[in-house]
Formats: structure tokens, C-alpha cells, sequence
């Protein structure tokens, strides 16, 4: 059983044995954490032998790139609100949907955000689907303030100041930090001081 199923891999097509290996890495990633994720718990998973991660991914740095691409992928598709026709509720709305991807995602997000590789070994794509998820909320502010419902002279400073807001909230939340009994309607108070405070609100009588 066990030659017949190593005969079978070994035919397999090299970039079905890629997508295998990263599904081990996700499923060591939400069971392990961040900790656990080593190259010869994924080729455990994976049930291949610890030098087929280094064939084709070149060891852990390739497969935290390929998991970093895959998690960046999912948070720009979450924070997708253009079939909602309210602009400040697509801001609103943007802002939930990134909470809700951190605390249903929290080893993804920590992989994401805390830095698992040096930046000098993350790789360009990965960069790129980074940049790619931030557009989604640049292009968010970009709109309103084109539709005259912010004031945003600069659509990707003023997403910047959003991100960092919620993104301190988050992590506070991630560790038990949050002091107030319910921290949704924390959050979802910062969201409206956000959205008509930090410069983004007309003043009033323009």
C-alpha cells in the first residue's frame, strides 16, 4: 500500500504536489499556530518525505510565501464590498469584514502581520498581493470622495490612517486587550470615528 501510494505521487504533476504541500501547511498553520509551522510538520501532513518541501519550495521561507499569497488573497476577497451601492457603508463595511477575517483567521492573520519571515525574504509576488488587498481599501476612500462623501485629497494616505486605527484594534482584541464588555460595539464605534473624523468628513456649511 504504502509503495503503491509513494508510485502515484511520484507521477503526480509537480504543481498538484505544490498545491498538496500548501493545503499541509494551512491545516499545520490553523491546528500548530505560527510555531508549529515547520518543514518537517507540513511534509508530515503531506505524507512526503521533508526534502520534497526543499525541491520545490526551497524550505520554509517558499512555503510562508506561498501561504502569505494565499492568506492576502483571501482578505481582498473578503473586504469586497463594491455590490454594496452605499459608499460610506462600503467603508463601514470593509472595516467589519477585516475584523471579521482577523478573528476568524487569527494564526493567518499573525502570519500575515507579525512578521513570520524577514521582509528581505518575502517575495515579490507576495508584495504584490499585499498592495493588491490595500487597494481594496484605497479604491473604498478613492470613491466616496469622488461622490463628494468624504474629504480624501489623498485616497491611499487616508486608508493608511484607517488601516493602522483598526489594525491596532485588532491586535489589541487578538491578545485580550480590549477593556470595554463588548468589543464589536467598540469597534464598530471606532469605524464611525474613523469614517467621519480622521479628515475623511466635509467640515460642516462646505
Amino acid at each position: 500500500m504504502g509503495a503503491d501510494v509513494t508510485a502515484k505521487r511520484s507521477r503526480a504533476p509537480s504543481v498538484a504536489v505544490e498545491r498538496e504541500l500548501v493545503s499541509a501547511a494551512e491545516a499545520v498553520l490553523v491546528r500548530d499556530g505560527l510555531s508549529g509551522l515547520t518543514v518537517r510538520a507540513v511534509a508530515t501532513e503531506a505524507g512526503i518525505a521533508p526534502m520534497g518541501v526543499y525541491s520545490r519550495f526551497g524550505g520554509k521561507d517558499g512555503l510562508v510565501n506561498a501561504l502569505l499569497i494565499m492568506g492576502f488573497d483571501r482578505l481582498r476577497a473578503a473586504l469586497d464590498t463594491t455590490a454594496e451601492p452605499d459608499l460610506l457603508e462600503q467603508l463601514r463595511s470593509c472595516g467589519q469584514r477585516y475584523r471579521q477575517f482577523a478573528l476568524a483567521n487569527p494564526n493567518f492573520y499573525e502570519l500575515m502581520f507579525e512578521r513570520a519571515i524577514a521582509r528581505e525574504r518575502e517575495s515579490d509576488e507576495v508584495r504584490n498581493h499585499a498592495s493588491a488587498t490595500f487597494d481594496v481599501l484605497v479604491r473604498s476612500v478613492r470613491l466616496a470622495a469622488a461622490a463628494g462623501l468624504v474629504e480624501a485629497p489623498d485616497a491611499a494616505e487616508a486608508a493608511q490612517q484607517i488601516w493602522s486605527a483598526v489594525h491596532g484594534a485588532i491586535a489589541l482584541e487578538l491578545k485580550g486587550l480590549i477593556l470595554t464588555p463588548d468589543p464589536a460595539a467598540t469597534y464598530e464605534a471606532l469605524l464611525v470615528t474613523l469614517i467621519h473624523g480622521i479628515g475623511l468628513q466635509p467640515p460642516a456649511g462646505s
